[in-house]
Order: C-alpha cells, then structure tokens, then sequence
C-alpha cells in the first residue's frame, strides 16, 4: 500500500507557469490523499511551489536535503522535517528507502538523472515500487522517446517499458500509484538484455 511517494522536481523559478502550476495541484493533491512527500527540500521552482501546496493544505512533506545545499540556505524553511544528508548520492538513496512510488514532475538534469537511477533501480530490482513519468505540456516526450529507442535498439528489454508509467496530469498520478502492480523479485528474471 503507497503511504510515502517520493517527488522529483525543478528548483528553477523561472519556467513557465504551467510547471508550477502542476506541482501546487499534485501538493494539493497528495495532502488531500493523506499521501506522504518525500522531496528533495527546495524552496524555490516546483520544490517550493509543492512544498507550499502541500503546508498550505495541512499535508506531510519530509525534505532531504545534503548539508552543503542546507548551509546556502537552499531549503524550504517551513518544513518541520528536515533530513540532511552528507552526499547527493545519500540523499537519493534516502528519499527512495523511505518512498513507496517515486513520481517525476519536469525538470532539469537533476531530476531526470534520479529519474532514471529510480528506473535503473527498478530494472535491478532494487525499487520494486511504482514509478511515474508526470508529461506536463509534453515536456518529456523526448525523454520516454529515447527510453523506448532504447528498448527498440535492444538496449533494455521490452518488458522493461512496464518499469514507468506516464501521465500528463497531476490528478492521474494518485490513481497510478495506489493501483499499481506488485512488482516483487520479477525485474530480476530479466535484468540483464
């Protein structure tokens, strides 16, 4: 049963609305769903417009954050819990060890490279949770295209395309992850091509 979900967003302010538009609604959404977030504690971009969505409507987040990002005052300053972490590579694994789906609003080189270490997690076995692709304006068609060449070019395998699934709304992503298959030991059966 998903309690916790793990989000990846943007730290930049500077996109276009829609964006943050669609991280205030998943906010919304995950409080109104008694959905815990686990983020990655920013307080500006799609970070801090879902942080604030989610306090404004007396949700659970939790921010993990490493210690260099938390002495530039990069954080989220209303949060009450606050994880810091010594590494990047810490604070990955931690927002996924205490996550039971992992869902990936846009976002720059930060966010699609957790995303696909939480898809290459998965592929491993080591995630064996639900995995969201949230394809606002179609901002990831290029990414799941190249995920999918990937899979044409024998690359991954085909039953590797079930690792994620995409939406284009925030409203899609609760259903997704609360209906989920389980996925057990049977990435393991086909990790390797």
């Amino acid at each position: 049963m998903v309690q916790s979900l793990c989000v990846y967003c943007a730290s930049s302010a500077k996109v276009n609305p829609v964006f943050l538009d669609a991280a205030t609604q998943l906010g919304s959404l995950l409080a109104q769903n008694n959905l815990h977030c686990i983020y990655g504690a920013g307080h500006v971009g799609l970070m801090g417009a879902l942080a604030d969505s989610i306090l404004e409507n007396s949700g659970d987040i939790t921010g993990v954050i490493p210690r260099f990002m938390k002495d530039r005052d990069w954080h989220h300053k209303g949060l009450e819990k606050v994880i810091i972490t010594e590494t990047m590579h810490e604070r990955k694994a931690k927002m996924a060890q205490l996550s039971d789906a992992a869902v990936a609003l846009p976002g720059g080189c930060g966010t699609m490279e957790e995303l696909l270490e939480i898809i290459t997690w998965k592929q491993l076995g080591l995630f064996p949770k639900p995995i969201v692709i949230v394809n606002i304006n179609g901002y990831y068609d290029e990414l799941v295209a190249m995920l999918k060449k990937a899979i044409d070019e024998k690359f991954m395998r085909e039953e590797h395309g079930g690792l994620w699934t995409v939406v284009s709304s925030p409203e899609e992503v609760i259903d997704i992850v609360k209906n989920a298959p389980d996925w057990g030991d049977k990435p393991l059966d086909y990790a390797i091509v």
